[in-house]
């Protein structure tokens, strides 16, 4: 391959390195050594080179100039024995009349003496090792952000998943069809909040995939751990989550705090706290439960908004018997079952409920 060709190759790799360290934190020297390594192999295939010694020869890198150069060091002898790492006096003198049996020349080996497949080589070797990298910080970085909420623009639906450019479009993330919320559009543009569940690198495959989720319980617990400073502050805890993604959820909650109402403190002022989470979640409706370590007060409080009469506990089957007035005995019980199945799961207790 022409010199040229190859020079005009690295002043692009050399423009490139600077975005890679910004955007991918690649260090610049981690690239050199890659590229060292590479140009190194590929000599060692133009000269035949079997053995793993290359002591005399180094790879000179100036990125300034968008220049690279190999040298081969050779000891000026009277008499060459060895090839690689001998020169004569005489051919030393060709180079400077100054050299002196001892002396060490520096040779440089022309690129242009690179076979097509020898500067191939290079390049695909490069661009691999930076894949690589590249693939592995992508890895480390979002598997450090599992169990968080990230932000993502709604690019495409692909097979029934819906696929989302996350981080300012540093990553292409998968909403899968069984974490998308029954009946919630997914329009190219959408910026949404989602929870980021796994990240995974599949066999065959370039990059990491980053797996999201609008279902997940934890989505409302971050979004509400955003929007509420005493449960940052760990004056209030999130006790539980009991959820129907896209209709309903129910939140436990409990203050460390006699001078805090977890209740309130999480509804905010007119509401404004909860209202803050909502327009996350579309359509779906949160009740705020207040948690206590009574079961009974806690079945009761999680029936809300139905008032409870009276509760009957058994312990063994962990099952609540609960009456509540006729006239609220659907409230109770709710739309299809939700307020008791939702009190239930929030609970942890079966619940059977009837009028009086």
């Amino acid at each position: 391959m022409p010199k040229k060709e190859l020079t005009t190759d690295f002043q692009e790799l050399f423009s490139a390195i600077d975005e890679l360290e910004r955007e991918y934190k690649i260090e610049r020297e981690y690239i050199y050594s890659v590229l060292e390594s590479a140009l190194l192999t590929a000599y060692k295939q133009v000269r035949g080179i079997k053995d793993k010694n290359l002591s005399n020869v180094k790879v000179s890198i100036d990125p300034e100039k968008g220049d690279v150069k190999i040298f081969e060091y050779k000891k000026v002898v009277e008499n060459v024995k060895d090839k690689r790492n001998e020169i004569s006096v005489e051919d030393a003198r060709k180079i400077d009349k100054r050299y002196q049996v001892g002396d060490i020349v520096a040779i440089e080996v022309p690129i242009s003496d690179f076979s097509r497949k020898a500067a191939m080589t290079v390049r695909q070797t490069v661009i691999g090792k930076i894949r690589e990298k590249k693939r592995n910080i992508i890895f480390e970085d979002y598997s450090a952000k599992i169990d968080n909420i990230v932000t993502g623009v709604i690019q495409r639906i692909d097979k029934k998943n819906v696929i989302v450019e996350i981080e300012g479009g540093k990553v292409e993330a998968i909403l899968p069809m069984e974490e998308q919320i029954p009946g919630e559009e997914y329009k190219p543009g959408t910026m949404m909040k989602f929870y980021l569940v796994d990240v995974k690198i599949p066999p065959k495959e370039k990059e990491p995939i980053v797996y999201l989720s609008r279902t997940h319980p934890n989505l409302i617990k971050r979004l509400m751990e955003n929007e509420v400073p005493e449960i940052q502050e760990g004056i209030i805890e999130i006790k539980g989550i009991a959820r129907e993604a896209g209709s309903r959820s129910k939140v436990a909650v409990y203050s460390n705090s006699l001078k805090v109402d977890p209740v309130g403190a999480c509804i905010g002022e007119k509401g404004i706290r909860i209202q803050n989470v909502l327009k996350y979640l579309g359509s779906e409706k949160i009740d705020i439960v207040r948690w206590s370590s009574d079961i009974g007060e806690f079945i009761k409080n999680a029936l809300s908004p139905a008032e409870v009469v009276h509760i009957d506990l058994n312990l063994v089957e962990k099952k609540a018997f609960v009456l509540v007035p006729n006239d609220q005995l659907s409230l109770a019980i709710g739309k299809g079952g939700q307020n008791a199945r939702l009190a239930a799961k929030l609970t942890g207790w079966k619940i059977d409920i009837r009028g009086k």
